[in-house]
């Protein structure tokens, strides 16, 4: 089967290239990186759904889950959610459980979350029901004239708008789930559940490490014992593979099938990465036979005439789209489709991959090559941990904010 070998984040191009970045460091300490949900809605005060505010650190949202529902005596599925945000970060976004009692709520106590705030509600909090995310983010060790350089890349993503890039946390710790996803995509089990699995990397130490090597000579049973008490998806996996007899594509198929849309969704969004890299010089320019976005409700047309719509463009009511590939996906025309169809080249794979796959579907849709962070500020300042260049800014949800630091700090 072909390989592909996907490019990382950290060489995707830069729209503020002609613009020195500040260097330095997010997330030195915690409390560097903070995130506040912005809701699509507020409890009503009424309902069979207790709804609970909580600020955590160092937590994943389905880790936070996970320990809510244990104290009140339910499955994590039966918690609700609007968003999932990093563990390293101090974040704050509202959960819901129905059929609790609000003094339930307020005994919670975990050491790494505390409920801000607690209300009630209709209906059970679902993913996507937020309307932004806020962030704070703290930038340590940069150059003496960042505040200066920060402003100017700042001035520069507000009136073009910001690469809508997705972000390093999407394609995983190795970066590998985009590679993962293609060859699940094309049938080939094997090199899927090797790079999952094995091949070991520089990023990979320790009983990983050692893990990876064990799976590459063959030794399944001593690999999964070898991988640590935490790496539960890679023990589930090889036990799989151990039970069907070292038959990848069966030991594939009984993965979870969220972890395996997850896989094929970060190969998605590679392609849509590479799209958007080859037009960062031109995101808010359109072209004929463009797909185009309306900012106001994400619905989508074909632009015919570029130069007609282009007022609309500049003034950000709309914007140029990139594909999330998929079977049913809204095609572009001219120089666009051109583009589009070079990079599912350069994958060598076509749109029928993405055809029902192990009862998993893959439609399509299209997303914005730009979005503008909106409320922005960017200070200087000290506070016991030192000197910091700070970013506040609110992006809509699916955005990533490593999109706006990366341009800041191009470190």
């Amino acid at each position: 089967m072909h390989e592909w070998n996907p490019t990382h984040t950290n060489e995707l191009p830069y729209l503020s290239a002609d613009v020195p970045g500040i260097g330095g460091e997010i997330r030195q300490h915690i409390e560097d990186f903070q995130v506040e949900e912005v809701p699509a809605y507020q409890p009503c005060g009424e309902g069979t759904h207790v709804y609970l505010r909580v600020e955590k650190k160092g937590l994943t949202t389905m880790d936070l889950t996970r320990k809510v529902a244990a104290q009140l005596g339910k499955q994590s599925r039966d918690v609700g959610f609007a968003g999932l945000k990093d563990a390293r970060a101090v974040t704050r976004q509202w959960l819901s459980v129905e059929h609790v009692d609000e003094k339930q709520v307020e005994a919670i106590d975990l050491p790494n979350a505390r409920v801000l705030d607690i209300s009630r509600h209709t209906n059970k909090l679902k993913l996507g029901h937020l309307r932004a995310n806020r962030f704070l983010i703290r930038i340590r060790d940069a150059h003496d004239s960042g505040g200066d350089r920060a402003r100017r890349i700042k001035d520069m993503l507000t009136q073009r708008g910001m690469p809508n890039y997705f972000g390093p946390q999407r394609f995983g710790i190795r970066g590998d789930n985009a590679l993962i996803g293609r060859a699940a995509l094309v049938g080939d089990f094997d090199t899927a559940l090797a790079v999952m699995l094995g091949r070991p990397t520089a990023a990979d130490h320790g009983d990983i490490r050692k893990a990876r090597q064990l799976f590459d000579e063959g030794k399944l049973r001593e690999a999964k014992d070898a991988w640590p008490y935490t790496s539960r998806q890679q023990k589930g996996v090889l036990q799989s593979l151990i039970r069907m007899k070292g038959n990848a594509r069966r030991a594939w198929r009984a993965m979870d099938h969220s972890l395996r849309r997850l896989m094929i969704s970060a190969f998605q969004s590679q392609l849509f990465n590479d799209v958007l890299a080859a037009r960062i010089n031109e995101i808010d320019r359109l072209q004929d036979g463009d797909v185009a976005m309306k900012h106001a409700n994400n619905a989508c047309f074909l632009v015919e005439q570029a130069d007609v719509e282009q007022p609309r463009c500049d003034a950000f009511e709309i914007s140029p789209t990139g594909p999330i590939f998929g079977h049913r996906v809204k095609n572009t025309g001219g120089a666009p489709r051109d583009l589009e169809d070079r990079v599912l080249k350069t994958a060598k794979i076509d749109l029928d991959a993405f055809r029902s796959k192990d009862g998993m579907k893959f439609p399509g849709e299209r997303r914005a090559l730009r979005v503008r962070p909106e409320d922005v500020d960017v200070t200087s300042g000290t506070d016991d941990n030192g000197p910091h260049v700070s970013l506040a800014f609110t992006l809509p949800p699916g955005c990533y904010a490593t999109s706006v630091t990366r341009e800041v700090c191009k470190s």
